[in-house]
């Protein structure tokens, strides 16, 4: 391939590496295999990551920062509050379980940090840095819409997010074995999405 600089061919290598561990999985993610997939020398690979651990950490990164992004493209601009959050979730729920397999990959990075010191230590990051994502985005849409937060925003977040993950895994589970998920997934997010905003105006939820 035509030389290409350093800040252009770090981006492309993180792409082929998650087309590659979508695919195969994260195993299959050596330095040999992501540089056969775009083409290049896999001298370039360690040229551009150091370390499997900083290529891994830049994958997780970048899964992490697309979720995000569709979740934030998929606010409406006006709307009440309940509708802007439904919103949000939606977009957060397509971006986890429809996206090619990548909420699996994600899924896979988690189960093997438990054994990985290296990627705990992504994980752990990843964590906190998603709390603290949710954490502003639940604090911004109450702000502009005037509201009073029933409880405080990072406990919401946890909250949420411990839901969110425990529906997003049963659901790719039960699909994988097979099994017709999206009614039931839909119904236990509409819960999901009823408490949150009850959680957050300190009333009951409601699903109807």
């Amino acid at each position: 391939m035509a030389h290409v600089p350093a800040s252009e061919r770090r981006p492309q290598l993180i792409r082929a590496a998650i087309d590659l561990m979508t695919r195969e999985g994260v195993s299959a993610g050596s330095t040999r295999a992501i540089a056969a997939e775009l083409g290049v020398a896999q001298a370039t690979v360690h040229y551009t990551f150091g370390t499997k651990k900083d290529l891994y950490r830049a994958v997780v990164e970048q899964l992490t920062a697309d979720v995000m992004e569709q979740v934030h493209s998929s606010a409406p601009a006006e709307g009440p509050f309940e509708e802007q959050v439904r919103a949000m979730v939606d977009g957060l729920w397509e971006s986890s379980v429809g996206a090619e397999g990548r909420c699996v990959l994600l899924e896979e990075f988690a189960a093997l940090a438990l054994r990985d010191p290296d990627l705990q230590e992504i994980m752990s990051g990843l964590q906190k840095r998603t709390e603290e994502t949710a954490t502003a985005i639940i604090s911004g849409v109450a702000e502009a819409h005037g509201l009073e937060l029933a409880l405080p925003a990072h406990e919401l977040a946890i909250q949420f997010l411990a839901g969110f993950d425990g529906l997003v895994t049963r659901y790719l589970v039960l699909r994988r074995a097979g099994e017709q998920a999206d009614e039931q997934a839909a119904r236990q997010l509409d819960l999901l999405v009823a408490t949150m905003i009850g959680l957050c105006l300190g009333r009951p939820a409601r699903t109807s």
